[in-house]
């Protein structure tokens, strides 16, 4: 014979009862027995929580508890079969609910992630998504993230981080120079629609950020890491400066600063005028400014050296005359 459990104090009994409400809500059709389990209490608790809920609710305009004022159950289904389907629910469904339009957001959002090594078990990422399609006070749009043409490079890269091997690929740097390199893949982040892996580059023999577009012929070896994210310090910043880095003088709107603050050096001026800021930013090549202003188009203004202003200048004619 099971054990039976001691009766539950007057506070913990409260708190059962406001977590088994959502917890029937967001399932159709549950056993007493497996609900019971969950909670940790006897199943003989479990129905008299049950039979409680079914009599509690919300008075209407009148002050007096009408019959859509309260929950209800599939009587027969409880009696005779124990199992649990609520019929009719209150209060809670009055609360703010995201709009079809939000739910499909945030769905998508969660598709983006699961590309992240830590992440590659999506069990918890697909729950959640389903939690918020049924949630929402309208069925979300049927949508998918679309593929990108980094993305057979991220599931190789993401698989060597999961298993702790050193990559090699030919990168494409910022100077136009392209050159072999071994890395211990230690971390993936993405800014925008850009992704960078982040590692330990034997070439250089320090931490390196990496584009996954401007990698080609990459390859997992059989050589394990040498270092692991706890053996080395990685920025809190995704960009990180080297000696042959530029300065270039830039204005931009101060409400746009939080987007450009990785490439402000430490210590560098910021002169307001109005709401505008006049500051420095650090690249290391003026071909690189060309993607940054993009995205900050109307934004942000390239003020000095002169070389950084025609590289920009004429990246932005090339442009248009592809529309002629």
């Amino acid at each position: 014979m099971a054990e039976r459990r001691k009766p539950m104090q007057a506070q913990d009994k409260l708190a059962f009862l406001l977590a088994l409400v959502p917890y029937l809500m967001d399932r159709d059709r549950v056993s007493v027995a497996e609900a019971a389990e969950h909670f940790g209490v006897d199943q003989e608790q479990l129905r008299d929580a049950v039979r409680l809920i079914a009599v509690s609710g919300i008075p209407g305009e009148t002050n007096a508890y009408q019959p859509g004022d309260l929950f209800d159950i599939a009587w027969d289904d409880f009696e005779d079969n124990d199992q649990i389907v609520l019929t009719h629910q209150v209060a809670i469904d009055d609360s703010p609910r995201f709009s079809a339009r939000e739910a499909a957001a945030l769905i998508a959002g969660l598709q983006y992630l699961t590309a992240l090594p830590e992440n590659a078990d999506r069990n918890a990422i697909g729950s959640l998504m389903a939690k918020l399609a049924r949630g929402a006070s309208a069925a979300p749009s049927q949508l998918a993230v679309a593929r990108s043409e980094t993305d057979e490079a991220l599931a190789i890269i993401r698989d060597a981080v999961l298993g702790g091997v050193q990559v090699e690929f030919d990168y494409l740097s910022s100077r136009g120079e392209r050159e072999r390199r071994r890395v211990d893949p230690l971390r993936i982040e993405s800014v925008d629609q850009d992704w960078y892996l982040r590692g330990w580059d034997h070439l250089r023999t320090a931490i390196r950020t990496f584009r996954l577009d401007r990698i080609d012929n990459l390859v997992t070896t059989h050589e394990a890491i040498t270092y692991r994210p706890g053996d080395v310090k990685l920025p809190e910043t995704l960009f990180t400066g080297t000696p042959e880095d530029q300065l270039v003088t830039v204005e931009i709107s101060a409400s746009a600063i939080p987007l450009i603050e990785d490439y402000i050096p430490e210590g560098a001026t910021r002169e307001e005028r109005g709401d505008v800021i006049r500051t420095s930013l650090r690249v290391a090549h003026f071909h690189g400014l060309k993607r940054l202003v993009a995205g900050l188009s109307g934004v942000l203004t390239v003020l000095d050296p002169p070389e950084a202003r025609q590289v920009v200048a004429g990246w932005a004619r090339a442009g248009v005359e592809r529309y002629r």
